[in-house]
């Protein structure tokens, strides 16, 4: 009986074994769905959120286009006119213009020479 009662033991043993076996191999399977479906819950809430980003900031710099337009035609439009004011004194006063500007240059060569000397 003795032999019975051990043959018996491990016979429940060895099923207990498989019955631990088969529950940590489900449990590792439920774990493994468990965390596949969490990752890729969070790509797709990622990807959501990317997308979101992009159009906030799409229409964020459509705004800032649309903000500075105007301020882009009026200094291009006070550029021309500057230039047309520059171009009508240099054509009325040549000789002026030319030791103005050379006077100009003149003041530049100096202050930038005493700055690299220092």
């Amino acid at each position: 009986m003795s032999s019975d009662t051990t043959t018996g033991a491990a016979a429940e043993a060895a099923a207990a074994k498989n019955s631990v076996k088969d529950a940590a191999r489900s449990a590792l399977e439920t774990g493994q769905r468990g965390l596949n479906e969490a990752l890729e819950h969070a790509e797709r809430s990622l990807n959501e959120a990317a997308r979101r980003a992009e159009k906030a900031l799409r229409e964020g710099v459509e705004a800032l286009k649309a903000q500075t337009e105007g301020y882009r035609a009026d200094a291009g439009e006070q550029f021309d006119q500057a230039q047309k004011y520059v171009l009508e004194r240099v054509k009325e006063r040549p000789v002026t213009a030319t030791l103005a500007g050379l006077g100009v240059g003149l003041l530049l060569g100096l202050l930038l020479a005493n700055r690299s000397s220092k």
